[in-house]
């Protein structure tokens, strides 16, 4: 009797374990193959508008630059800010926003921008890879709450943990 009441919790519990990968695989592909979600886009959009306020604020310069959400990207880059020919673009990286928007919208869109904002102000060239003091000081002016170099995964995991 007990031996089959234990075998019931146990398929019960792996039904249950399956029920959740299940749902969790079909929304990952969701996410994976659908434009981004609106409120998604209504965050960023938000961050966004007041990063250009602190630049607007803080440096008095009218920034308009494009911010493009891609799957393109290799690896686990959050974003990346390119110049060209005087022409800067800002890529943000789709595939990591599903497991860390949080961190997409308080650190990520700042640190992009702040480096932006260094290439229309001119600093090309900066020591230790475009991660210098100014840019630092840039980022956390614009309302960024981690300006690190690279992500700290660690960071991102621990922030979800419930203790």
């Amino acid at each position: 009797m007990f031996k089959k009441k234990l075998e019931s919790i146990f398929i019960g519990v792996i039904l249950v374990a399956l029920a959740v990968l299940g749902l969790n695989s079909y929304k990952s592909y969701m996410f994976k193959n659908n434009d981004l979600p609106d409120s998604y886009k209504q965050l960023i959009q938000s961050k966004e508008q007041e990063v250009l306020a602190n630049i607007k604020r803080h440096y008095g310069i009218d920034l308009r630059i494009p911010m493009i959400v891609t799957d393109k990207f290799k690896g686990r880059l959050y974003g990346l800010t390119s110049y060209d020919n005087g022409n800067i673009t800002i890529y943000l990286n789709k595939k990591v926003m599903q497991e860390s928007m949080d961190y997409m919208i308080d650190s990520v869109i700042a640190h992009e921008y702040a480096h932006a904002l260094m290439f229309a102000q001119g600093h090309m060239h900066q020591e230790n890879d475009g991660h210098s003091r100014q840019w630092q000081e840039r980022c956390v002016k614009l309302g960024a709450k981690d300006c690190q170099q690279y992500v700290n995964q660690k960071e991102i995991i621990m922030s979800k943990m419930p203790f």
